[in-house]
């Protein structure tokens, strides 16, 4: 028998992540799992060198902005009964999301994809596709309604 007592919600906000979201509060509730909610934090010069000659805004409005989003991320009606805890890092998301599930021993992974095009998976990589392959729990991977992933030998391209 499949018992889940702990399951993970990596969220960069996204509505990928609200589609996962609305999975793993189903699953929780089928359960009775115990929800963590997860956002990683990202340095945004990584990613964007240009900010180099810019002012930031410094890492508390980061935080702040994190912690706000995760308080309001499940809708009040979707929360009664639910456990939830909130958590958030300032790392790299797959690095950080395959720590925290270890540390808290989480039985399940639910992770929004993008779906992205072949080509675009190929050169961006993916966050789910990472925690998928280096997990030490299932993971389950939710595309929200409408995309699809296009393969290179497909007739729509």
């Amino acid at each position: 028998m499949i018992d889940i007592k702990k399951i993970l919600i990596p969220t960069d906000f996204s509505e990928t992540s609200q589609a996962a979201t609305q999975y793993a509060v189903e699953l929780a509730k089928k359960f009775g799992a115990q929800l963590h909610l997860l956002h990683v934090i990202e340095d945004p010069v990584v990613y964007m060198p240009m900010f180099e000659s810019y002012a930031l805004p410094p890492k508390e409005d980061f935080e702040n902005f994190a912690k706000t989003r995760l308080d309001n991320w499940i809708l009040d009606e979707d929360k009664a009964g639910l456990e939830i805890s909130t958590h958030w890092v300032h790392g790299n998301p797959f690095v950080d999301i395959l720590k925290y599930a270890k540390r808290e021993e989480i039985d399940l992974i639910v992770v929004g994809t993008h779906g992205r095009s072949f080509t675009a998976h190929l050169l961006l990589g993916s966050v789910a596709e990472k925690v998928v392959r280096k997990a030490s729990c299932p993971v389950l991977t939710v595309r929200p309604k409408g995309h699809q992933f296009i393969h290179p030998t497909s007739d729509d391209e």
